[in-house]
């Protein structure tokens, strides 16, 4: 068939059935009424007309609107050899207005249906809509239809045949989908519920922490605190003897070292000279070296039996010039230090008072502690930002706790927000969230991520092109022509799925993608237009959205009567 997009399926009737014989050529049982009459007939929508006849399927259009010729391509468009008008009626009060639909084909074996007049023996044999060729009665140009109804309705029966059993299966995938989609949404609350019971647990937690850290902390500012020149009158004191023995240890270590080196040489010397006492020759008449052997022989009988090194004082010595510590020499650090477990006692029996007088006593030992810093005795620690270990340990415990509890309450509202969310009539598309659907179209690969959003793939290879993320759940009503496959969206209203906020197109907006989707069996893409620039157009089949039993009344989602 030529140029024609429209098909008219005729539901049968008892009430509208009519001997064949009895029907001019075209007319349906719809319209068989009008033409009961064997002497005359009224023009349908201008009853005021009244023709013989025989001027019914005469090949000239004689009613302003044409249901003089079912059977005839006559009225399809008024010729302008045909009268626009009979001349005894006035054309103000004619309604011109095609009354029929247009030729009918009885087509039995298969559906009735009509074809449109100007189809009618124009030498094509339009079996789409009329499988038993009665539109080409005339043969125009030897043109001959021959009855495939027969042959055409078991093609068709046996694809409706398909389409059920398909139906039937898509039917119960998405009832398995909405028991999974209810299961997902259980586990959803469970976790909410759970995330609860913890958030509570932590904020209780982290109050013992924070009451902890408290405590450390005031344990902490009730200690004196030690270090170098930091301490009270007695540890500067301590400090500065430290440092002045250190030096006088260090004075006395080198006067040691550089006795012991003279000791050395002078040992060094009476040797020599003791050497040259005995070889020397006295016959030599050298006054200078009887003079030097003379003051040596002096020198050696000198008794110095008490410049000779005590031992005594030796080992005493040894002792004083060694290095201090705990167990030898002075422990400077009892001497830099206060007992604390003095200091403990000080601030920790407190503990044992019953709790009206614990705070008022902790009062007291602080303004206590103030009072001898003001005299020096405790250190003032303005400049020492460090933390003891307990107070870090507690700080550290506490931000860690703090964490968790910002984890678990993020992961609260993310788990709200997806109760909030619309995944769809029964909630189907919470089954469906994380999976993907694609399908090859020219040069490039289209994928659908439900609840996620739409993406452009070269089939060459390259980087993939965001056209759209998830933006909601709507409807639209199509009107396309099913194929025989019934892969397509039909006719009705039908969910959609809108993506925006895509990838910027080049000097254009940011991509956006209506996904248009009706009932199939398996998840597919089969078609994918770009309607504008950088929006575009995907009609995907999914079971997701198939029919399923209502109520009288009851609206069913994706519901069309020429889906799959």
């Amino acid at each position: 068939m030529r140029g024609c997009n429209v098909l008219f399926l005729l539901a049968s009737s008892p009430l509208l059935a009519v001997a064949a014989e009895s029907r001019p050529r075209g007319v349906s049982p719809e319209f068989a009424k009008y033409f009961k009459s064997k002497d005359s007939f009224s023009c349908i929508f201008n009853p005021s007309i009244t023709l013989a006849a025989s001027k019914v399927n005469d090949d000239y259009c004689d009613c302003p609107d044409g249901s003089d010729e079912p059977g005839t391509a006559a009225c399809s468009h008024l010729s302008p050899l045909s009268p626009s008008l009979p001349l005894d009626v006035s054309s103000a009060d004619a309604n011109t207005s095609l009354a029929l639909p247009g030729f009918y084909c009885k087509n039995k074996g298969h559906q009735p249906s009509y074809i449109p007049f100007h189809t009618v023996n124009d030498g094509v044999c339009d079996y789409e809509l009329c499988c038993d060729g009665s539109d080409e009665y005339d043969r125009v140009g030897g043109v001959s239809c021959p009855d495939k109804c027969k042959e055409i309705g078991k093609e068709r029966r046996k694809q409706d045949e398909a389409r059920q059993k398909a139906m039937g299966a898509a039917l119960k995938k998405r009832k398995e989908l909405v028991l999974d989609a209810a299961r997902r949404k259980k586990e959803v609350e469970e976790r909410l519920v759970s995330l609860g019971t913890e958030i509570t647990g932590q904020e209780m937690k982290i109050k013992g922490l924070e009451e902890g850290l408290a405590e450390a902390e005031r344990k902490d500012r009730g200690k004196i605190v030690k270090g170098a020149g930091k301490a009270g009158k007695i540890g500067v004191l301590t400090g500065l003897a430290k440092d002045r023995v250190g030096e006088l240890l260090t004075g006395l270590i080198e006067v040691k070292r550089q006795r012991d080196a003279s000791l050395k040489r002078v040992k060094e010397l009476e040797d020599i000279l003791s050497t040259f006492k005995s070889e020397y020759n006295p016959n030599f008449n050298d006054e200078g070296v009887k003079r030097a052997v003379r003051s040596y022989e002096e020198y050696a009988a000198v008794d110095r039996t008490e410049e000779s090194a005590d031992g005594d004082f030796e080992k005493d010595l040894e002792e004083v010039i060694k290095l201090d510590s705990e167990t030898d020499g002075i422990n400077w650090k009892e001497w830099e230090s206060v007992d604390e477990d003095d200091v403990d006692l000080l601030y920790t029996f407190e503990a044992y008072l019953p709790p009206s007088l614990r705070a008022w006593v902790d009062a007291k030992l602080r303004d206590l502690r103030v009072f001898l810093i003001d005299n020096g005795v405790v250190s003032r620690d303005d400049t020492d930002t460090s933390e003891s270990p307990a107070v870090a340990s507690a700080r550290s415990e506490l931000k860690s706790g703090e964490s968790k509890l910002r984890d678990l309450k993020s992961n609260q509202d993310k788990h709200s927000e997806d109760l909030k969310k619309d995944y769809g009539p029964d909630g189907v598309f919470r089954s469906l969230k994380g999976q993907c659907v694609s399908g090859d179209f020219g040069e490039y690969t289209y994928e659908l991520c439900w609840m996620d959003q739409t993406k452009q793939k070269p089939k060459k290879g390259g980087g993939s092109t965001n056209m759209g993320n998830f933006q909601g759940i709507g409807t639209m009503v199509v009107d396309d022509e099913l194929p025989p496959d019934g892969r397509g969206v039909g006719k009705g209203e039908r969910i959609t799925m809108s993506f925006t906020g895509g990838q910027g197109c080049w000097n254009g907006p940011a991509r956006s993608t209506t996904v248009v989707l009706a009932c199939a069996e398996n998840d597919e893409v089969w078609k994918v237009v770009e309607e504008e620039k950088c929006v575009y157009r995907m009609e995907v089949g999914t079971s997701a959205v198939c029919e399923t039993i209502a109520t009288p009344g009851q609206k069913v989602a994706g519901k069309g009567k020429d889906e799959l």
